[in-house]
């Protein structure tokens, strides 16, 4: 079952910044800069990662309809929100907005 989106994309940028700025920045920001914070923005519950599938993978675990906010932590411009389905779809698939899922497994041996 697909998550709906419950906001336009302007409510949603509006309430995902507003969460980063006013709570969760002074708490992230610090030893942080460059992840990526995934944000739900009808609750505030937040992961931090530097990959930002894991980010929101531990988000949606941990509140599974979240509606995430993605901003990388200490930036302005690499931002933006994904639905219950997107990330179901890459799950599936292995691909993440167009690229390829980072593997796990070694080259060497």
């Amino acid at each position: 079952m697909k998550t709906q989106p419950r906001y336009s994309k302007e409510g949603f940028a509006r309430r995902g910044d507003a969460i980063y700025e006013h709570e969760l920045r002074p708490i992230v920001e610090t030893g942080n800069e460059g992840k990526f914070v995934a944000i739900d923005i009808e609750t505030g519950a937040y992961e931090v990662d530097s990959d930002e599938l894991a980010a929101s993978d531990r988000l949606l675990a941990r509140v599974p309809n979240a509606q995430i906010w993605l901003r990388r932590i200490g930036s302005r411009y690499t931002r933006h929100f994904w639905i219950l389905s997107t990330i179901l779809g890459s799950m599936i698939t292995g691909v993440s907005h167009g690229r390829p899922r980072k593997s796990h497994q070694s080259n060497h041996g």
